[in-house]
């Protein structure tokens, strides 16, 4: 009986709660409007916001990675290596791979920013699938510490647009069917090696400008549950992919009448929707046909609701309009990307930010709990 407390409590200390905190900083696209830059940038990079979710719209001018970070907030920090060799991260739940600068990466752009030195116990090989190479080490993630974990080094960063950036590199945490060069995400690493206590994370974005934020991996925190779980079974084991049912302003239905898919993604800012969709959100909002709004208009605003699972999910109008230096715009942008169970919105930040989300791998679900 003594052996075996004494095996139950060794299985539970290698099992971790591991909370991230996040901090919430000015994005890319604020950095590069302050110094004048983003006008230049978007003329030079036209983008398209399907190119994370499929590479095939992405043309030759706008398949910067960095572009689908441009609005993020919302950086955490790991690090690589023994010794450790610390980087600050976004972690996205809509992308499968690690990857970060390398000292291999001699551009101004990199040199602002924290690069990889390998050690002695890394191994690197080359791929023809991005502009680096590959390696393994031990990646920590406060204090889970996952061996052999792969992960990719950025040998150039072109143009000048990660000067400005406030994160070093990306953390995946979606599926690994999703992943560049067949990498085995690092999440699946945790479960693979048994680090954490349940196959299962969840995040909690404050709406602080500066903290509380965080990644829990392994487990629920249930101070963030009060409110009850709602669980939704995932249409794809891919992104985060859920199955919605109806959008609504206030009351009135305006998009996904015949339901269509949806990715609930930390590496989203705003709230991606199909274009025609969007101009009806606009036309419903009273805004104009490019988002803004006048800010005296906003406590009258109704609430965007979306009918997930049978439920209404609502996000208030102090949470979908944006105000920057006495404008206001809605957090929504143009997306078109069909798929084969119909078309395809982006639950970002905007959403996630109402609520206490867990990504369930154990079960294949996504759990939304309704913030106070």
């Amino acid at each position: 009986m003594k052996l075996l407390l004494l095996l139950g409590l060794v299985a539970l200390a290698q099992c971790h709660l591991s909370k991230i905190p996040l901090r919430r900083l000015k994005s890319l696209r604020q950095r590069l409007e302050e110094h004048g830059l983003l006008e230049h940038f978007l003329k030079q990079h036209p983008y398209n916001r399907a190119s994370k979710y499929f590479p095939v719209f992405a043309g030759t001018t706008s398949s910067e990675p960095l572009q689908n970070y441009m609005n993020n907030e919302y950086y955490g920090t790991i690090s690589i290596g023994t010794p450790a060799q610390e980087f600050t991260v976004i972690f996205d739940t809509g992308s499968s791979n690690l990857w970060v600068p390398s000292v291999y990466c001699s551009s101004p752009a990199c040199k602002n920013h924290k690069r990889f030195n390998p050690s002695d116990v890394s191994i690197f090989y080359g791929t023809g699938s991005m502009t680096g190479i590959l390696g393994y080490d031990t990646v920590t993630v406060s204090n889970i510490q996952v061996t052999n974990q792969i992960f990719g080094l950025a040998e150039t960063e072109p143009g000048t647009t990660f000067y400005y950036s406030p994160f070093d590199g990306i953390l995946g945490l979606a599926f690994p069917s999703i992943a560049s060069s067949g990498a085995t995400p690092v999440f699946d690493n945790m479960m693979n090696q048994d680090l954490v206590a349940r196959d299962l994370f969840s995040v909690y974005l404050s709406k602080d400008d500066q903290s509380g934020s965080f990644v829990l991996f392994g487990g629920i925190d249930s101070a963030y549950t009060t409110k009850g779980i709602t669980w939704i079974p995932l249409s794809a084991e891919t992104y985060w992919q859920i199955t919605m049912e109806r959008v609504f302003v206030g009351e009135k239905a305006v998009a996904c009448y015949f339901s269509c898919q949806a990715i609930v993604d930390t590496g989203t800012s705003l709230l991606a929707v199909p274009t025609t969709a969007l101009k009806r959100i606009y036309n419903a909002l009273g805004a104009d046909s490019d988002g803004e709004i006048s800010c005296n208009d906003v406590s009258r605003l109704p609430d965007v609701a979306f009918k997930i699972n049978g439920k209404k999910f609502t996000v208030p109008a102090t949470a979908y309009v944006i105000e920057s230096d006495g404008f206001c715009s809605l957090g929504f942008e143009g997306m078109d990307t069909p798929t084969e169970s119909g078309e395809l919105w982006i639950l970002g930040d905007v959403f996630i930010r109402e609520y206490y989300v867990i990504f369930d791998r154990a079960n294949n679900k996504v759990g939304l709990s309704p913030l106070a």
